[in-house]
């Protein structure tokens, strides 16, 4: 296992869109290895091979309560609630600035396993909202691109002064 480099806001590879895995086999499980250990080390509780530069479908997600990652390979939302939450989100790629997102209240995820085999998932709450900021990360969808101008502007400045200062 390996961390890896993450991307950082604004790198342009945030916005370019995944492609889905072929191919089943070792070099996805390490990649699926090293982007958990990356993404404990972060430290966040979802990352997508995107934020490491990798241009696949794969994302791994971990809450509190899970006692391992729980992985999915080429997700998709095939329903979405007509219900709402808001929550507070943050990404790997911007660490230090987060912000209120509205996301469905409950989502239900089709997927791959690690060997291929087709799953579904429903989900509410947060594991709901990280399916939904995960997969749009997928799609070259940054989380901010959901916030209005004013507040990714104001939230573009923090995270750049944030920056400075850690320089």
């Amino acid at each position: 296992m390996a961390i890896r480099p993450i991307l950082r806001f604004p790198d342009p590879r945030l916005r370019l869109q995944a492609q889905p895995v072929a191919a089943f086999d070792g070099g996805l499980r390490d990649l699926a290895r090293d982007l958990a250990e990356t993404m404990r080390a972060a430290p966040g509780i979802g990352i997508t091979a995107p934020h490491i530069g990798a241009l696949e479908r794969l994302v791994v997600i971990q809450l509190d309560a899970d006692p391992a990652p729980r992985l999915y390979v080429n997700p998709q939302i095939v329903w979405a609630s007509p219900e709402t939450i808001r929550h507070v989100e943050g990404s790997v790629s911007m660490p230090g600035v987060t912000d209120e997102i509205e996301r469905h209240a409950r989502v239900r995820v089709r997927y791959r396993d690690l060997d291929g085999d087709e799953r579904e998932e429903e989900a509410g709450g947060l594991m709901a909202v990280c399916h939904q900021h995960e997969i749009d990360q997928l799609d070259g969808i940054f989380w901010i691109d959901r916030l209005s101008s004013l507040k990714r502007d104001r939230l573009i400045r923090k995270f750049d002064k944030l920056q400075r200062q850690r320089a």
